[in-house]
C-alpha cells in the first residue's frame, strides 16, 4: 500500500484551487444576488458576471463577447452543434471516431432532424484522417466537430490545419477542447475554429459550470427559451459563483503555464510511463510520446496478464483503488452509461474487442511530484495479480 492515496485521474475531474474557492467564497459574500435584477445586490452580481467573462476571455485572448457560460461541456457541445445546425439547411456533420460521448450524442440528434452523419477514420494513434477529411468537406458537409485533446488515449488532433481546410470549403469548425485548454495557451481570436467548448473542473475550477466560446458574426439557435440571457443564446439565472470560480481557475492555469510552461509535468509523465512499461503485459495506447503530440499529463495502457490475455481494465481500476492509486478505465461519461463494452476509441484505434476493454488511463496533476510516483508501477503490479486468473500455469 502506498503511504497516501494517490489522484492520477485529472481527465475525469481536478480538485478545486484555492484561488478558485476563494473567488467563490467572495462572490457567494458580495455577488449573491441576481444579476438581471436592477437594485443594487443584482447590479453586484451582474458586474462579477462580467468580470469572470472578461478575466476568461482575457486568458483566451478573444473578446468577452465570445464568452457564453453553460452548466458543462455537454450543454456547451449541444449548443453549438445542434445550434450552429437550426441556422443551416440540412446538412453533412463531420465528427471522427474518437470524439465524446456528448459529440456522439450531438450528432445522432441531428440524424434525427434529418442531417447526415459521416465518421471520420483514424490512424493507430488516434489521429483524424486529414486525406478523408478534405475529400469529405465539399458539399453537403456544413459543420464538422473534432476534439483537440483526447481524453482516453492522449491524442492531440491538427487543429489548426483542420481548421484551415474546413475555411477553404466554407464549413463551420466545433472542437472540444475540454482537456487540451488546461495544459497549453491558446489565442481564440488566431484560431481557425468557429466554436469551442471548455469547461472549469478539468483545470482545477469548480464542477457545474462550462462555457462555449463563439465566433463573433457567428448565429447559433438557443436550445432553451426563457429569460434571454447571455445574449439571447442560454435562458437561466446565471451561475455567477461558479463563473467566479471557473475565471480563477482559468486564471491560475494561465499563469502557470506562461510561468513555467508544462515540461515539469511532461518529465513526470514520460518517468511514470517509462516505468510502467517495464511491467510484463503492459503496452502503451495511443501516441508515443516521444514521436508524436499527445497531452503533457496523460498516460494510457493496455493490459495483460502473464498468459497474454487481457485484463479488464475495470476491474484493473477498482484493485488499484484498493492499493491507493486512483486511475480511470476511460472516459468517465462512457464508463457510466456502458460499463462493460470495449472502448469506442479502443476499438476506432484498431485494437480487438476483448482489449479494448483492457485500457487503464493514468493523468498527472500539479498536486503530484516524482517521489509520490514511484510507488505507481508496483500498485500495478499487485492490482494485475489480483485480477490475473488464479491456480492458471503459463504455458510451456
Amino acid at each position: 500500500m502506498l503511504e497516501r492515496p494517490l489522484y492520477l485521474d485529472a481527465c475525469a475531474t481536478t480538485p478545486l484551487l484555492p484561488e478558485a474557492a476563494q473567488a467563490m467564497a467572495d462572490a457567494q459574500h458580495t455577488a449573491w444576488g441576481n444579476p438581471s435584477s436592477l437594485h443594487a445586490h443584482g447590479l453586484a452580481a451582474a458586474e462579477c458576471l462580467e468580470r469572470a467573462r472578461q478575466q476568461l476571455a482575457g486568458c483566451l485572448q478573444t473578446g468577452a463577447e465570445a464568452v457564453h457560460w453553460c452548466s458543462g461541456a455537454t450543454e456547451s457541445v449541444h449548443l453549438a452543434l445542434l445550434g450552429a445546425a437550426a441556422t443551416l439547411p440540412p446538412g453533412r456533420l463531420l465528427i471522427s471516431a474518437v470524439e465524446h460521448p456528448a459529440v456522439a450524442a450531438a450528432a445522432a440528434a441531428l440524424v434525427r432532424q434529418g442531417w447526415q452523419l459521416d465518421t471520420l477514420p483514424v490512424d493507430a494513434a488516434g489521429v483524424v484522417d486529414l486525406q478523408r477529411l478534405a475529400e469529405r468537406l465539399a458539399p453537403p458537409t456544413r459543420l464538422v466537430s473534432v476534439i483537440w485533446g483526447q481524453s482516453e488515449v492522449g491524442t492531440i488532433q491538427p487543429i489548426e490545419t483542420i481548421g484551415r481546410l474546413c475555411r477553404e470549403f466554407g464549413v463551420l469548425l466545433h472542437t472540444d477542447a475540454v482537456q487540451y485548454v488546461p495544459h497549453h495557451r491558446l489565442s481564440f481570436a488566431e484560431l481557425p475554429v468557429d466554436l469551442l467548448t471548455l469547461t472549469a473542473h478539468k483545470l482545477g475550477g469548480p464542477r457545474g459550470i462550462a462555457a462555449l466560446l463563439v465566433r463573433p458574426q457567428l448565429r447559433l439557435q438557443p436550445l432553451l427559451g426563457g429569460g434571454g440571457q447571455e445574449g439571447g443564446l442560454r435562458a437561466g439565472t446565471e451561475p455567477v459563483v461558479l463563473a467566479a470560480g471557473f475565471a480563477a481557475a482559468m486564471q491560475a492555469s494561465c499563469d502557470a503555464i506562461r510561468a513555467r510552461g508544462v515540461e515539469r509535468q511532461r518529465q513526470q509523465r514520460d518517468g511514470l510511463l517509462a516505468d510502467l512499461l517495464q511491467i510484463a503485459g503492459v503496452s502503451l495506447s495511443g501516441p508515443d510520446p516521444r514521436h508524436q503530440p499527445r497531452l503533457p499529463h496523460h498516460i494510457s495502457v493496455v493490459v495483460r496478464d502473464r498468459w497474454g490475455d487481457p485484463l479488464s481494465g475495470r476491474q484493473l481500476v477498482r484493485a488499484l483503488s484498493r492499493h491507493g492509486v486512483a486511475a480511470s478505465s476511460g472516459s468517465a461519461c462512457r464508463s457510466a452509461a456502458a460499463p462493460l463494452a470495449p472502448s469506442p476509441v479502443l476499438l476506432a484505434l484498431g485494437y480487438a474487442a476483448d482489449v479494448a476493454a483492457a485500457g487503464v488511463r493514468f493523468s498527472l496533476g500539479p498536486w503530484l511530484d516524482r517521489e509520490a510516483l514511484l510507488g505507481v508501477p508496483d500498485a500495478l503490479e499487485r492490482a494485475i495479480a489480483d485480477c490475473s486468473r488464479s491456480g492458471r500455469e503459463p504455458p510451456a
